[in-house]
């Protein structure tokens, strides 16, 4: 239902406006709307530059509007197919703002029949010139480089007929899809090579480490055992000395012996106790005490000679 009213009330409006303009133009008067300017004749002779707002234009006595120009700022995007210096063809794609200038409208009216067409024209003349002379990494590492020289080349050749280069952007470059797949996977190698020279070094550092950690084990280790005999060999000097003190008629000889088959059991008694045999066999006549002295210290005496 509203949208009916709506309808019904645009066709009662249209008419007027038409009318309405019908009646601006047939009194001469026109219109011209903002950020545009219109162009007037004479007998088909320019005359002037209108400014946005109404002007009165008598065409009783030849004058007309040629047409309306935009001070507005366009853009246009070119895309360029190009071929670097190691010979991979590539898109450009480039953006390129401008708008015309107030001053020189007639220049920009009169002076180009496509505007839109000159300016690539320009922008193909100096990609083709530039991206040639750079390898494609340069080209991407470059795009400010090129986007300039096409800025400069563009607002020289464009002022002369009325407009101004804004600005200008290589939004892209695009080469060809089998040239990306092959950057892709050179710079996945390149990722995977880093990864495992970190890898091997984090392995070597650690095998270092844990060498260096041995080493010091070892070190600490043979230090405890060093310290341990050295107590022994102290302690055993005091049990000698104080017993050849407390007990008259003992020389260190026969303390020593003492001391040698007290340790031999000992050491009997340790092997039976960790080892998995249930029996260990040892000498058990009168004289085994004595043999067994006998030979401790003649494998001390061995040892001392070799």
């Amino acid at each position: 239902m509203e949208s009916v009213v709506a309808k019904n009330i645009l066709k009662q409006i249209y008419p007027i406006r038409l009318s309405a303009l019908t009646m601006g133009q047939a009194l001469g008067l026109v219109q011209v709307d903002q950020s545009t300017v219109a162009i007037k004749e004479s007998f088909g002779k320019f005359d002037e530059v209108l400014e946005p707002g109404c002007h009165f234009l008598p065409w009783c006595i030849g004058k007309q509007i040629a047409g309306y120009l935009s001070l507005r700022v366009q853009q246009l995007d070119v895309r360029c197919e190009t071929k670097t210096k190691d010979n991979v063809f590539v898109n450009v794609v480039a953006s390129v703002q401008y708008r015309a200038l107030a001053e020189k409208a007639s220049d920009a009216f009169y002076r180009l029949s496509n505007t839109r067409e000159q300016i690539q024209s320009y922008v193909f003349d100096v990609i083709r010139a530039s991206v040639p002379k750079m390898n494609l990494d340069d080209a991407f590492e470059q795009k400010n480089e090129i986007a300039k020289a096409v800025e400069d080349e563009l607002e020289k050749a464009m002022s002369m007929y009325g407009y101004e280069i804004v600005q200008t952007l290589i939004v892209d470059i695009e080469p060809d899809e089998h040239v990306k797949r092959a950057m892709n996977e050179i710079n996945a190698a390149a990722r995977l090579r880093v990864a495992a020279n970190e890898k091997a070094e984090a392995e070597k550092i650690l095998q270092i480490k844990r060498a260096e950690g041995d080493a010091e084990s070892k070190y600490l280790a043979g230090l405890g055992i060093a310290r341990q005999r050295q107590a022994i060999v102290d302690g055993l000097r005091d049990s000698v000395l104080a017993f050849s003190e407390n007990v008259p008629g003992t020389s260190a000889k026969d303390v020593m012996d003492m001391v040698l088959v007290t340790q031999y059991f000992d050491t009997m008694k340790e092997i039976g106790a960790s080892s998995k045999s249930s029996s260990v066999f040892i000498p058990h006549g009168p004289g085994a005490v004595k043999d067994i002295a006998a030979q401790i210290r003649d494998g001390q005496l061995q040892a001392k000679l070799i």
